[in-house]
């Protein structure tokens, strides 16, 4: 079974690599192919019954031309007559004829032809001459360019008849195939017009989507074209709309009641300032200092989700001032950005991204490097620390809310588990993607992508 399927995904593989990938290219395959086809069996009916018809009926009339002067030499056999059916001939049939004395064919000539023709024209006026002469005959129609040379065996000697091509021709044929390209050519451009038409309006709305998801502003972007078009657009802007209320309402959500924790925590410090119990105070402050970096951690997750709008931002400048600040913090850091990089960011937001990213691979390792450029259409950025690392079994675990893996990390860094949960989600809102991997020199990688 496996032996027989191969050879069918192997065509399917083929004729999608054949087949046009655009919807516009496959729009005007589906209406250029009945276009070409009709063409094909138009030319095909033309060719065998108009074309071979019209052959047919001028060699014929050819033929009974060359059959009549025949005729008339054979009665008339003197000179003087004979020059007199020549002019004839000449005037009102158009051949101009001259006669051979004592001349003979090739000797195995008979009725026919001695050469296999294979074009209509030649296979028609052979069949013609046949039927109307009865004589053998020769005939050459490739080695002049205006005239037809037919050699007919008489008693006397052999008869030369040249005959105008054009008497052998219907320019139907040319006229018939210049409409057929011209009007394919006027019917081609006509659809190419009306296909992008119809094509935009889909191409906007991929781009609206697209600025979406990278979280970018959309607030000109329409309904248009086709009525299915409008209507995914109208379903598009719905979904924009519960997507934003929905963000706005979390955000909101988690900020009061961060901002609603801080009231009771500032009552409680000042409690635990009066009591005269030392030990237990130390062992509450502690507590109440884990609950205020918990809040912080809170907000700082509610800010991700913010209102900030993307801005043109030099992702070098923001990376230099990033490190320069974990510099002066202590941590050991090499930094190599190979070109400027200018895109739309949320400036405070992929700040927070970075410090986190670089913090956190400061904390755990003795060195830390970070490289930024452009890799085809995107900008990746890698974070490397020579710390213990993540399992890679676990390393989709940390990015979920206040999961903490003190066993694989340093285990006294503190840190409420939303740490690489803002990071991603600061990521994936401008289009990209934030995973973790095995440095070159062992340790953590955090790798980001961003489309230019």
């Amino acid at each position: 079974m496996a032996d027989l399927a191969t050879p069918q995904i192997r065509r399917r593989s083929l004729l999608k690599r054949i087949l046009p990938r655009t919807l516009l290219g496959r729009s005007l395959l589906i209406i250029v192919s009945p276009l070409v086809l009709l063409q094909v069996i138009s030319t095909w009916v033309f060719f065998d019954r108009h074309y071979d018809t019209t052959t047919k009926r001028l060699a014929q009339g050819l033929a009974g031309d060359v059959a009549a002067v025949v005729q008339l030499l054979v009665r008339e056999p003197g000179t003087v007559d004979r020059l007199q059916i020549f002019r004839l001939a000449s005037n009102t049939m158009h051949i101009n004829l001259s006669f051979s004395e004592g001349g003979r064919l090739p000797a195995n000539t008979t009725r026919g032809s001695l050469n296999i023709f294979t074009n209509t024209l030649d296979r028609k006026l052979t069949k013609a001459l046949d039927d109307f002469v009865g004589r053998p005959f020769l005939i050459d129609t490739r080695s002049l360019d205006d005239e037809v040379e037919i050699l007919v065996q008489l008693a006397g000697g052999v008869l030369r008849v040249l005959v105008p091509r054009e008497r052998l021709f219907s320019p139907t044929t040319y006229i018939f195939i210049m409409w057929m390209v011209g009007s394919s050519i006027v019917l081609f451009g006509v659809a190419v017009i009306f296909m992008r038409n119809q094509v935009r309006p889909i191409r906007r709305l991929a781009q609206a989507a697209d600025s979406f998801g990278k979280g970018r502003d959309v607030a000109d972007f329409k309904p248009e074209g086709a009525a299915e078009v409008r209507q995914a657009a109208s379903a598009f802007l719905r979904m924009r709309d519960r997507i934003r209320r929905q963000i706005d309402q979390r955000t909101e959500f988690l900020a009061g009641v961060s901002h609603d924790l801080r009231t009771p925590l500032t009552r409680m410090k000042l409690q635990l300032a009066l009591l005269s119990d030392v030990t237990e105070a130390q062992n509450l402050g502690s507590d109440i200092t884990e609950m205020e970096r918990m809040v912080e951690g809170y907000l700082a997750f509610a800010r991700g989700e913010g209102t900030e709008q993307p801005q043109p931002t030099d992702l070098a400048a923001l990376l230099r001032d990033v490190v320069a600040q974990m510099r002066r913090d202590g941590v050991v850091i090499d930094l190599h950005v190979e070109e400027t990089m200018t895109l739309p960011l949320r400036h405070e937001a992929m700040r927070r991204c970075l410090t986190n990213l670089i913090s956190n691979a400061g904390r755990h390792g003795e060195h830390v490097s970070v490289r930024a450029g452009r890799r085809r259409r995107a900008v990746e950025i890698t974070i490397d620390d020579d710390g213990p690392g993540i399992p890679e079994d676990r390393r989709e675990d940390v990015f979920r809310p206040f999961v903490r893996l003190e066993q694989s990390r340093n285990p006294a860094t503190g840190g409420v588990g939303l740490g690489l949960s803002i990071a991603r989600d600061v990521v994936r809102n401008h289009g990209g993607d934030l995973t973790l991997e095995d440095a070159p020199d062992c340790g953590l990688r955090a790798r980001i992508w961003l489309p230019v």
